[in-house]
């Protein structure tokens, strides 16, 4: 089994900016772990790059992770 790089330390950010940019990290890493083939990726991008559904249920996945992390941080109180 290939040895996966370690790039996610923590969930705890400083700011909610932070937090909204460590969402959107885990979105794209997830589609790059489902999919790892970077050429098959840069084909589909043309596909759901124009699909208003497909960039919904994008902005959906970002929104769950960012709940995540929000929650991980104690929503920054």
């Amino acid at each position: 089994m290939e040895q996966k790089e370690i790039w996610l330390e923590s969930l705890i950010v400083k700011t909610p900016q932070e937090g909204f940019e460590l969402a959107i990290k885990l979105s794209r890493m997830g589609v790059k772990y489902t999919q790892p083939d970077i050429e098959v990726l840069k084909k589909l991008r043309t596909d759901y790059a124009n699909n208003a559904s497909s960039l919904t249920a994008a902005s959906h996945v970002v929104a769950l992770n960012f709940q995540t992390v929000s929650k991980a941080n104690n929503y920054w109180k």
